[in-house]
């Protein structure tokens, strides 16, 4: 009797088991480099939410900040090889993977933040997701990641020439060193944690980059000029691995899309709300924000493009974003 009673407790314990498998929650793991609270790393937790929500609790969403899974070329690669389920990656690294990514990241494609988010969110922003698709990966949406314009330590920049001989620090991406160039001024590549004491000690004269960063990097304490040129409005994307993908059932796989795209308007309100903040915060520490006539700069540009829309369908997707209204 006392085996019998073992073994109903061994058997109802085992399909109790099977019962929790078969309802267990799926956690995908999101790969942002971005730190905690960062508006990229709160929009996804915002999709796991809505995710979680919407499936009832079979899947859900762990975003993994501040690269602790790795940089993004390292997690671009583990989610092609579907190791990371989600990647949050900015547009750059993508350029040498999905060609079409090249043409949102060109100086003064877009005219405006408003342009972008138009342009993005419409039939050319699904082309360029849809792209992904080539390469192991499903494109969902796309986050900002705000205007970067140049900011220096040595005069106000109110026209192109003032640019002239000045040396800019940039990534390491030849975009960003053909258009300083372009512009008459010199690029010099340099790794984000050198730039501070670049600036400090006169090894470069100015950066550019975006009002959060400039804010966050303390660079405001040194270059107290920022000139407001947004020469690139580039997008960060949000990816899944193909094979976490097809694991999805087509309802399942509706929901994450339709989930990351309702992200995308949590994004932006912090994004938004960050962008104002920071802006405050060096302009109370005395940094002086100059206008700049952009046509000079946006004309200057033309080698550049001719460049990098090296075939017929870049030329066309360059051309039906400028047509966009």
């Amino acid at each position: 009797m006392l085996h019998f009673s073992k073994l109903m407790a061994a058997t109802f314990a085992f399909g109790s088991l099977l019962i929790g498998i078969a309802n267990a929650e799926t956690v995908l793991r999101s790969s942002d480099t971005h730190p905690d609270g960062y508006p990229t790393v709160e929009a996804v937790k915002y999709m796991g939410d809505l995710i979680k929500q919407r499936t009832a609790g079979r899947y859900s969403i762990e975003v993994y900040h501040s690269a602790q899974l790795g940089e993004e070329k390292d997690t671009i690669e583990q989610t092609q090889a579907g190791v990371i389920d989600l990647d949050r990656v900015s547009m750059g690294p993508f350029n040498g993977i999905v060609p079409e990514t090249a043409v949102p990241s060109l100086p003064y494609i877009f005219r405006s933040v408003e342009h972008m988010r138009h342009v993005m969110d419409g039939p050319i922003g699904d082309q360029i997701l849809k792209a992904f698709e080539a390469h192991d990966l499903v494109g969902l949406a796309f986050y900002d990641s705000g205007a970067r314009s140049f900011y220096n330590t040595k005069k106000d920049i109110t026209s192109m020439a003032d640019m002239k001989g000045m040396k800019f620090r940039v990534i390491q991406s030849d975009v960003f060193v053909d258009m300083v160039n372009a512009l008459g001024a010199n690029a010099t590549p340099m790794a984000y944690g050198e730039v501070y004491s670049a600036l400090q000690t006169g090894v470069i004269d100015g950066a550019e980059n975006n009002w959060p960063s400039f804010e966050s990097a303390k660079h405001y304490e040194v270059a107290k000029h920022y000139t407001m040129d947004q020469h690139q409005i580039v997008p960060e994307v949000l990816v899944m691995s193909k094979a976490s993908w097809d694991r999805l059932s087509p309802e399942d796989q509706a929901i994450v899309r339709q989930a990351a795209k309702d992200s995308v308007v949590k994004m932006r309100e912090l994004w938004d709300a960050q962008e104002k903040k920071s802006r405050g915060i060096v302009e109370a520490a005395g940094v002086k924000v100059s206008e700049i006539d952009k046509q000079p700069l946006i004309d200057a540009m033309k080698p550049v493009y001719d460049k990098y829309l090296s075939t017929p369908e870049l030329k066309d997707l360059a051309a039906r974003i400028q047509a966009e209204k």
